[in-house]
């Protein structure tokens, strides 16, 4: 089936107080929840005949123009606005190619702690649409938002790779940038009924090259701010299945989040094999209001 990945206008991120943010959630980060995932955080590949998707949309979608995901700067400058001056990564999770480079993708890497496969090809809805096509929309909407703000903004790739980039390298992108704060996007592949979003936070991890000391506080700020938000915008509720229902998860196991010197969290947006969360997860104006939730979590944790 089609699916609208055409982008509904844009608005600025509306301003919301730190204390309204966070009143929607704790502050409190759960214990680990559920099985530990790869670095897709929700892994299961897409089923046998699942359309893989491609970064060219079908014929009749209009999907946002992208950019080269390396460039540091938009092609024609910013805006000034709350947000000049600050750099923010997007991490669209997974790569849509991943599935045709299964040999390389699952060639082990470093994370500090142990050893991890390179990336994943991430989930799908049970009626083939696939969480790497989902990211990426997600990304472009999110990108469009911050810069609106006056945000520098880089994505650690935009599907024009034919795999990964790989989770270290994921994590490297946004360290170079010296990145105020990194965002990685994702939706889930848990058990129907199993519904809601949740925002991983790193855990305090020290090891090999892995050092989250300098980042724990500041990360679970981040993720705090954009938890509140994205309930206020979406009207998602946090995960009924990890997180204690705080929306908020620690995790010592994700390479992305191990190897990172700058904050930096996941947003599991929902999750894609429950039909209700899958309804809204294919809905191009629902992607909408999440990018925005995630924009105005942003902004209020790089004003705060």
């Amino acid at each position: 089936m089609p699916y609208d990945d055409s982008p509904p206008p844009t608005r600025r991120a509306r301003p919301l107080t730190v204390a309204a943010a966070l009143a929607a959630v704790s502050l409190t980060a759960a214990g680990c929840g559920g099985g530990p995932q790869s670095d897709g955080a929700g892994g299961a590949p897409p089923r046998p005949g699942a359309d893989p998707g491609s970064p060219t949309a079908p014929a009749g979608e209009r999907p946002e123009p992208s950019k080269t995901a390396s460039a540091s700067d938009s092609a024609e400058p910013l805006p000034q606005g709350p947000l000049t001056g600050r750099t923010v990564v997007i991490d669209p999770g997974h790569n849509p190619r991943n599935r045709d480079h299964t040999r390389e993708i699952n060639e082990k890497v470093d994370i500090g702690t142990g050893r991890k496969e390179c990336d994943t090809t991430g989930t799908s809805t049970d009626d083939g649409y696939p969480e790497a096509r989902f990211t990426l929309d997600v990304s472009h909407r999110l990108r469009t938002l911050l810069e609106a703000e006056g945000a520098r903004v880089r994505l650690t790739h935009d599907g024009e790779r034919p795999f990964g980039p790989c989770i270290d390298e994921r994590a490297r992108i946004g360290n170079e940038a010296k990145a105020d704060a990194v965002v990685s996007v994702h939706a889930d592949g848990s058990a129907v009924g199993n519904r809601g979003f949740h925002v991983i936070l790193p855990a305090e991890v020290k090891g090999g090259g892995a050092d989250t000391s300098k980042i724990v506080r500041s990360s679970a700020d981040l993720g705090a701010r954009i938890a509140g938000h994205f309930v206020r915008t979406t009207g998602s509720q946090p995960s009924n299945y990890i997180g204690g229902k705080t929306g908020l998860d620690t995790r010592n196991d994700l390479g992305g989040l191990n190897l990172s010197t700058v904050p930096k969290v996941f947003v599991e947006c929902g999750n894609m094999r429950d039909p209700k969360d899958a309804a809204l997860l294919t809905s191009a104006s629902w992607r909408q209001k999440a990018a925005q939730g995630m924009a105005d979590g942003i902004s209020s944790y790089l004003k705060g």
